[in-house]
């Protein structure tokens, strides 16, 4: 098999019953392949090893989070990441308020 595999949104489609066969299949075949599944679906997380995700704060600077799920323990590591926001010209800024 191969290393790892992406699937994206795969489970977007599923009803409630199939999420958890899909999820079944996940922790199956994950023991011998890695799979990075980019999903919204709440089953499909809480299923999951460990969660990354992508967060942006006032400041609008973007921040890496992970989130490792080993059964009760959950061990949280936050990495601050140096993308900066786009600087809108004050024509953008001009067009987007006149939008609204």
């Amino acid at each position: 098999p191969t290393p790892f595999c992406v699937l994206d949104e795969v489970d977007a489609m599923l009803d409630e019953s199939n999420v958890g066969r899909f999820n079944d299949a996940l922790k199956t075949l994950g023991a011998a392949t890695q799979f990075i599944v980019i999903t919204h679906n709440r089953r499909t997380i809480e299923n999951s090893d460990t969660v990354y995700g992508i967060t942006m704060g006032e400041d609008g600077v973007s921040q890496a989070i992970s989130l490792r799920l080993n059964g009760t323990e959950r061990a949280v590591s936050n990495e601050a990441m140096s993308i900066k926001p786009n600087k809108r010209t004050e024509r953008e800024k001009k067009a987007k308020s006149a939008r609204f």
